[in-house]
């Protein structure tokens, strides 16, 4: 009975999941309305409808799906792993080392007048600057978490790691020009719209990798989920877990911050959203309810910053922010309870 409830709830889900993807491919500069999406998806011609949906609508719809997925699993397992409702898939410093080595390129503009535009023409530059720094601290928290064997020891240093990159790249924002400063702002602020086929079949195949290990990591992380003692009698190995656990997460907040830049809130709250939801320990049933649980929200909040009808766009973060916290806030206040 109590799985019969779990599987109507995970097929809620899914169907939410489609209606978000129906309506995300709807919206735009350009409406196109549900009854033309189907027949324009499989249209021979190149008409306008299909040229929209196939050259634009259906790669930034796919890089929500993958972005909200790999955010919220990674929080998922950053919660799990420290057993800390607050830790989110940014806690090891892998966004704010990106965001040190895209300063480091945006802001050098004041060394070299009109560099920062030329690098706009190339999406990759940006791209490999931010895998370049997620990847130094990556092999950092490597080499620290097969050092430190406490898991409360790693996650202070990431935060440290954190604060040290987030005041470098305050010092390199002060000392900028203001034409530099606004491009890496913008950058800052996430966007799903600047990945092509190109960039979604990379980034595809970074964050497959980051869910294929978090799947095989399902049943160490219910052991870790109960505390060390406990994954020691299930004979856990929790050295090997927990570098596991680490490069899983590595993989799915390095390569979304690649190509879509930080995007906030989703990794933390879409976990505790689903949990509030579908009241679960096993990750087995968590996994996949997050992962359609980050690809909703996210699906939600890009329709919510594109404003219908105008070209214009507002930023991603602020809108998961706004519409995500208050609901966080109003669920736990109803739940009374929260918990990991």
């Amino acid at each position: 009975m109590r799985q019969a409830t779990f599987l109507k709830e995970n097929l809620l889900l899914v169907a939410l999941l489609f209606v978000l993807l129906m309506a995300n491919l709807s919206i735009g500069s350009v409406q196109i309305p549900l009854s033309k999406i189907l027949s324009s998806l499989f249209a021979t011609d190149n008409g306008l409808y299909s040229t929209i949906l196939w050259q634009f609508r259906i790669p930034k719809a796919l890089t929500c799906i993958l972005t909200g997925s790999a955010l919220a699993t990674g929080g998922l397992l950053m919660q799990t792993l420290f057993r800390n409702p607050m830790a989110g898939p940014d806690v090891l410093g892998l966004t704010s080392g990106a965001s040190l080595f895209v300063a480091m390129l945006l802001l050098a503009g004041q060394f070299n007048p009109g560099f920062t535009v030329s690098l706009f023409q190339n999406p990759w530059s940006i791209a490999l600057a931010a895998s370049l720094g997620g990847a130094l601290v990556f092999v950092l928290i490597i080499f620290i978490a097969n050092s430190v064997k406490d898991n409360t020891s790693l996650l202070i240093i990431g935060l440290m790691i954190s604060a040290a990159t987030s005041s470098i790249v305050s010092i390199m924002q002060f000392t900028s020009q203001a034409d530099d400063l606004q491009a890496f702002m913008i950058w800052t602020l996430g966007s799903v719209g600047n990945t092509g086929w190109k960039e979604l079949s990379v980034l595809s195949l970074i964050i497959f990798g980051g869910l294929a290990i978090s799947y095989a990591l399902i049943k160490p992380l219910n052991g870790w989920l109960l505390g060390e003692n406990y994954a020691k009698n299930l004979n856990i190995n929790l050295d090997r877990s927990r570098f596991l656990i680490v490069i899983a997460t590595g993989l799915l907040t390095g390569g979304v911050t690649a190509f879509c830049g930080p995007i906030a809130f989703v990794g933390l709250a879409v976990p505790h959203l689903v949990r509030l939801l579908i009241p679960v320990t096993n990750h087995k049933i968590l996994i996949p309810a997050v992962m359609v649980g980050g690809s909703s929200l996210l699906l939600l909040c890009d329709m919510l910053a594109q404003i219908p009808g105008s070209t214009q766009v507002l930023p991603l973060n602020a809108v998961t922010s706004m519409i995500g916290a208050p609901v966080v806030i109003w669920m736990i206040i109803k739940a009374k309870r929260i918990s990991v």
